[in-house]
């Protein structure tokens, strides 16, 4: 069974998924702002409220274009839309920690350089690394060498450039891994979704634990993340925001507190319809079925004691409290000892050995 220790909770495939609620910066700067979002993720009943760790000079040339819908989030450039939001710095994302500590919720911030996986080392209860970086080789081989579990987003990746990443994250000695299906578009529409790949992802990484990062716009029935759920994924991520009408590049395809708690309703239901394991058996509640809409072999003539029974003289009707059909080929060519009704339930004790 593949698993993976995120933060208090040992993931598996008969838990229930490890839900990060996608902050970012949609915190736009403000310490409070940042705060009350992790006080919604913990309300709507997230398992880690995630940020980001970047600055703009690090991240992103000054020439490096948009990739996001301009007609959402209009700047054009990476490293001016970066700079908007890079304000906070190592002192900021201890705090951050600490609230979340007291909150009662997994603090979680993608680091982009090197000097972000420095000071979130001792903050987080493992690493998220995102699709960009996916190709990144000095920069996975650093986070995986700090030693903690890795998320690895898979975002408009190759299955050769996935398994290279994870060939260079397990080369460095990390083998808590797992792999999140993404596509890598801010919003991605419904028909771009390809949930199905979180299938293959399973099918060719079988030793690791398989979640979704989902970017679709948010539906009353929160469909994207309860069918990714259903077909295999473990560990689910989304923005999220405290209102999706702002402007800017990650508020309108994020989810609030109301659609992560409608989520969780989903959850419920989802999880009460697919039971504790997965292991075929009868359960308790159906044993009167068992009983009495299972057939047993019945007398469909008047017989004699005495009489060899042929396969003429029998039938099968509900219920099961005689002889079951399995052994329809034994009772054929026994005598029974006493006379019977049509209509009879055979018993063992009816015939001869």
């Amino acid at each position: 069974m593949r698993t993976i220790r995120l933060g208090t909770r040992e993931i598996s495939s008969i838990s229930e998924p490890y839900i990060i609620a996608e902050i970012g910066v949609n915190h736009e700067g403000s310490m409070k702002q940042a705060k009350r979002l992790i006080e919604l993720a913990k309300e709507g009943g997230a398992d880690a409220a995630k940020f980001q760790s970047y600055k703009a000079d690090t991240l992103a040339s000054k020439n490096s274009p948009s990739y996001w819908d301009t007609s959402k989030e209009e700047t054009l450039s990476q490293h001016e839309l970066f700079k908007k939001y890079d304000s906070f710095d190592a002192d900021q994302y201890i705090e951050l920690a600490r609230h979340c500590q007291d909150v009662g919720i997994d603090f979680l911030s993608t680091p982009f350089d090197d000097a972000a996986v420095e000071f979130l080392y001792p903050l987080v209860p493992f690493f998220k690394i995102a699709s960009a970086d996916l190709t990144n080789t000095p920069f996975l081989r650093k986070v995986a060498r700090k030693g903690k579990p890795i998320v690895l987003s898979t975002g408009a990746a190759t299955l050769a450039e996935i398994d290279s990443a994870v060939r260079t994250i397990t080369n460095e000695g990390c083998q808590d891994l797992a792999l999140l299906h993404c596509i890598l578009n801010y919003p991605t529409d419904d028909f771009n979704a390809h949930l199905r790949m979180i299938k293959g992802l399973r099918r060719a990484f079988p030793q690791y634990v398989i979640g979704y990062s989902d970017h679709t716009l948010p539906d009353e029935e929160m469909s994207s993340l309860i069918t990714s759920y259903l077909i295999g994924a473990l560990i689910l991520e989304k923005h999220f925001t405290h209102n999706k009408k702002l402007p800017g590049n990650d508020h309108y395809h994020a989810m609030d507190v109301r659609d992560l708690s409608r989520f969780f309703e989903r959850l419920k239901k989802v999880n009460e319809l697919l039971g504790c394991d997965d292991y075929k058996r009868p359960i308790e509640t159906e044993s009167i079925s068992r009983a009495n809409a299972r057939r047993s072999i019945v007398i469909n003539k008047d017989l004699p004691a005495g009489h060899i029974i042929s396969e003429s003289d029998i039938t099968y009707k509900r219920p099961g409290s005689g002889i079951s059909p399995l052994h329809w080929d034994e009772v054929i060519g026994r005598m029974i000892y006493r006379n019977l009704k049509a209509d009879h339930i055979l018993q063992w004790i009816d015939l001869s050995d």
